[in-house]
């Protein structure tokens, strides 16, 4: 048996007794044929690593391919972790085929969806399930269209039934006209689905107060409204949301009056965890492009806000030195 050899392998000193360089990366448990090999200073081509014979006091550098770049940006909600910050509806679109087409665009985890009676008229009729697989994209059953905190609770228990879901957006509306939310109801139901397992992300108003109280109850995540739903005003509300965000131990995602990209970053910038749309897309003149164009947004805006914005300024303040002027 050869006398063992002390090298030093990535800066580490190890002592083997492998007689050539392909003997140690297999001893390291790798593949030869998946690492690249510096012997000394000099690369060892991958073909000859068998014939490269290892001599006591070698210095070797073995290195393969990983993911590059700093740690993952992804977020989580109730023990669910997701990459993108998109979250899109399945309301508005032309069939299922064009709503399938802007998801995969948007490149969205997670997608909100009505609970609705089956039509038991046509039982074969296409469902969004034919073409949005739940076991490849979150679904997040919500309550849309609801008034009363029973309607919403009698809703969503339903659609635990029938998907198995707990994670589940819930909004209870006050009125028909802005569709702005009822605190009093909405606070009722959170409270409801959370005694009863659920994982409620809850559709709130812009206060931070209402938003800590939701925490409070059991919301897994607050979503204040932007503007009113389907408006596509934009963040009209800068100010209540930053300081929502500020406040909140969850995540905060806007939900509602997004109607371009720029709102979408906006909304990133002020540090909220993502942003929920649905007929800024789906009303597009392409809504498969504006779908690329939200992605792009909200990416844009978490890495604004990751940089850390320039401190403005009441007064011009030059980029180029003043010294040494001719």
């Amino acid at each position: 048996m050869p006398a063992p050899l002390t090298l030093t392998v990535n800066g580490e000193s190890r002592r083997t007794t492998a007689a050539t360089v392909a003997d140690l990366v297999r001893e390291l448990g790798l593949a030869p044929e998946k690492v690249a090999v510096e012997r000394n200073g000099e690369i060892a081509p991958r073909s000859t690593l068998a014939e490269v014979a290892l001599g006591d006091g070698d210095t070797l550098e073995i290195v393969h391919f990983v993911g590059g770049g700093d740690h993952e940006d992804t977020w989580t909600v109730a023990g669910h972790t997701f990459r993108s910050r998109l979250i899109v509806g399945t309301g508005k679109y032309r069939d299922f085929a064009q709503n399938a087409a802007a998801l995969e665009a948007s490149g969205a985890e997670i997608v909100t969806v009505a609970v609705r009676r089956v039509n038991v008229s046509d039982p074969n009729a296409p469902m969004l399930t034919d073409f949005i697989d739940p076991k490849k994209v979150t679904y997040l059953p919500n309550t849309a269209g609801c008034f009363t905190a029973e309607e919403a609770i009698r809703t969503l228990r339903l659609a635990r039934e029938a998907g198995g879901w707990d994670l589940v957006k819930l909004e209870v509306l006050g009125e028909a006209r802005t569709l702005y939310p009822d605190m009093r109801e909405t606070l009722k139901a959170t409270e409801v689905l959370a005694g009863e397992g659920f994982k409620p992300m809850v559709y709130c108003v812009d206060d931070p107060i209402a938003a800590k109280q939701l925490e409070e109850a059991g919301a897994v995540a607050v979503m204040p409204l932007g503007a009113p739903i389907g408006s596509g005003l934009g963040i009209q509300n800068r100010v209540t949301i930053r300081l929502i965000v500020e406040g909140a131990k969850v995540p905060v995602l806007v939900d509602a009056g997004v109607g371009t990209a720029s709102d979408a970053a906006v909304a990133m910038e002020l540090g909220c965890t993502g942003v929920l749309m649905n007929t800024a897309i789906a009303e597009a003149k392409d809504p498969i492009r504006m779908a690329r164009a939200m992605k792009l947004a909200v990416e844009a805006g978490r890495g604004a806000y990751l940089a850390g914005r320039m401190a403005t300024r009441k007064y011009a303040d030059p980029s180029s030195p003043l010294a040494g002027l001719i």
